[in-house]
């Protein structure tokens, strides 16, 4: 396999930032995964840990090199992370129990296969033309499809932050899958929560994309974003691939997995890395960051198979 791939997340307005992405990839395929989670202080950063550390754990476990049945590993791997959340919320008498999107896609074989639960995206483009998005589980959604409000009113409507599909609700998550869908080269994929999607449109996305390196393309789109977000703003996170060569405006080398190991795998999580201060709010430390991330290994032993 040939592809650049780069990912950022954001704290943006909040006094905490719930967003998690990761990927992970053997010789011969690529998972990518992002999840944004809601709950109280410190808890729905974890319950999106839980999910894009289990996808990446149960990944290494199974892909040799690659998955014998992506869509299955997709389904399990969402519904092992919902259990884990649970069991975590069990084991500390939580009275709410944290919940999280998730959005995850795997690539092998030259194909791609997606699956998401709640309103964290996926786009594929083919230069500046989109072949695919995921479709938000969530109110404005459904208000739209049923011809109660426009497109245009969905980006304002009072209830657009509302969810009815997530991992660690009280119903178990309907996982939606994507079809197979070959890839080709250069075609690029994003995965981002909706602190970033929703202050962007889909022809800005592309552009940008269209534009300039990976790595640059991120950042600018993370920058107007978050400026557009201002002081209220959301948590925004995205991984960006570019499938094959990159293109002559790639900067950096993309990564080619031909001389990998068999059993060999290149993982990139983002984790609990800053302690936080906030006014009226318990500080976290560095022994509380540790203890939580010994949690979150806990919670998911029993699933990464």
């Amino acid at each position: 396999m040939k592809f650049s791939i780069y990912q950022s997340s954001r704290q943006g307005g909040r006094k905490y930032n719930q967003d998690r992405v990761a990927y992970s990839y053997s010789k011969d395929s690529l998972l990518l995964a992002v999840a944004d989670g809601m709950g109280g202080h410190l808890h729905g950063e974890l319950a999106a840990q839980i999910a894009v550390q289990l996808l990446a754990n149960s990944f290494q476990k199974q892909a040799n090199p690659t998955l014998k049945d992506p869509f299955t590993f997709l389904a399990a791997g969402m519904q092992h992370a919902h259990e884990a959340i649970g069991d975590y919320a069990i084991e500390h008498n939580l009275l709410e129990t944290p919940r999280t999107t998730c959005v995850a896609c795997v690539v092998q074989d030259g194909a791609a296969y997606w699956a998401h639960v709640g309103d964290s995206r996926l786009y594929l483009f083919r230069g500046t033309k989109l072949l695919a998005r995921t479709r938000d589980h969530s109110r404005v959604q459904q208000l739209f499809e049923q011809g109660r409000i426009t497109e245009e009113q969905m980006s304002t409507h009072p209830e657009r932050n509302k969810i009815y599909n997530c991992l660690g609700g009280v119903m178990p998550p309907e996982v939606e899958l994507s079809g197979k869908m070959k890839v080709q080269e250069n075609d690029t994929m994003v995965l981002c929560s909706d602190g970033l999607w929703s202050m962007l449109s889909i022809n800005e996305l592309a552009s940008v994309l269209n534009a300039y390196p990976l790595s640059q393309a991120v950042q600018e789109l993370l920058d107007h974003a978050e400026f557009r977000g201002g002081q209220d703003g959301d948590n925004l996170s995205l991984i960006a691939m570019k499938w094959g060569g990159g293109g002559t405006a790639e900067a950096a080398e993309p990564v080619s997995t031909g001389t990998m190991p068999m059993d060999a795998f290149t993982t990139q999580i983002e984790t609990f890395n800053v302690a936080r201060n906030v006014e009226g709010e318990p500080s976290v430390s560095d022994d509380d960051i540790e203890r939580a991330i010994d949690e979150i290994q806990a919670a998911i032993k029993k699933y990464s198979k």
